[in-house]
């Protein structure tokens, strides 16, 4: 799949501000006041700005509101709805922390979970779609979630949580490569279930469908040499995971440090997400000869 930087965007922030806000749902840390309003104008903006990236990608951004009305069957649409109760809920809550130096516990608790559903929602857009085998797995939306509460506990400087929760998640990402490294061929989708001519023998492309490029070829084939995708990996789990885990093991907590920690996370991150759209085979690609 091709990589769109607004779409990856909007899963790294949308996933880190949602992470942080649940756990300033669950008073971690129990702060009020100034100090309060910075770090939910930090979970806020990220959520938001995330949100707000993801309408890039989109052919019409002004029709983005129609993506409202399917909520029946698009986990899209459960997204949507999804972020903005949670974005209200958790305004709300703030309001009470940052105004009135009250925290009403069961908002709360009730915005920590809208953040975690909005994090899985946003999670089975991708899961759902049974083109793409390397996604339509349990390790996607497990992955998702793991992101957004290690990113959460990072950024809400619950170190504590962080430094296990790094460890396993640098484990579930080389986990979801493992699974996902094999199931498109686990799928059983080849040139000949493509074009119903299996029956007969092996089928192979004798040449491509047409001379230039179309959408399908822009947006659903892309190819990543295994080299450059390994250089990746390992660059996207010791920022990720290992390098930040180091840190709040091996040196003394500080703000400093933790702000070199969030910049590494942030980078193993991007990088991660990019090679999960970029690895992704879509079905279609075996008309073109991408498998």
């Amino acid at each position: 799949m091709h990589p769109a930087p607004s779409i990856i965007a909007f899963t790294v922030l949308s996933g880190l501000g949602f992470g942080l806000l649940g756990f300033l749902g669950l008073g971690k840390p129990d702060v009020s006041g100034f100090t309060a309003f910075v770090f939910f104008f930090i979970g806020f903006g990220l959520a938001i700005s995330g949100l707000i990236s993801s309408t890039f990608h989109l052919g019409n951004p002004q029709r983005a509101l129609k993506a409202f009305s399917q909520w029946r069957t698009s986990w899209l649409s459960r997204e949507g709805w999804l972020s903005v109760a949670t974005l209200i809920v958790m305004g709300i809550y703030a309001i009470g922390i940052i105004f009135f130096h009250t925290r009403f516990a069961i908002l709360g608790i009730l915005g920590a979970l809208l953040c975690l559903a909005t994090v899985f929602a946003t999670s089975m857009i991708y899961t759902q779609i049974k083109t793409v085998p390397r996604w339509n797995h349990w390790s996607t939306p497990v992955l998702f979630l793991l992101y957004s509460i290690t990113g959460g506990a990072l950024l809400s400087g619950q170190v504590w949580i962080a430094e296990p929760l790094f460890l396993l998640l640098g484990a579930a990402q080389l986990v979801f490569w493992m699974f996902g490294d094999n199931l498109f061929a686990d799928s059983g989708s080849n040139m000949g279930t493509a074009t119903g001519l299996g029956s007969l023998g092996k089928v192979r492309l004798f040449e491509g469908p047409h001379s230039g490029g179309n959408y399908l070829t822009r947006e659903m084939v892309h190819v990543v040499g295994r080299k450059h995708a390994v250089k990746l990996r390992v660059i996207s789990v010791f920022c990720l995971a290992l390098l930040p885990w180091a840190i709040f093991t091996f040196f003394n907590f500080g703000h400093a440090w933790a702000l070199l920690a969030v910049i590494l996370h942030l980078i193993g991150a991007f990088v991660s997400r990019w090679l999960f759209f970029a690895q992704a085979e879509h079905t279609v690609g075996l008309y073109y000869g991408a498998r």
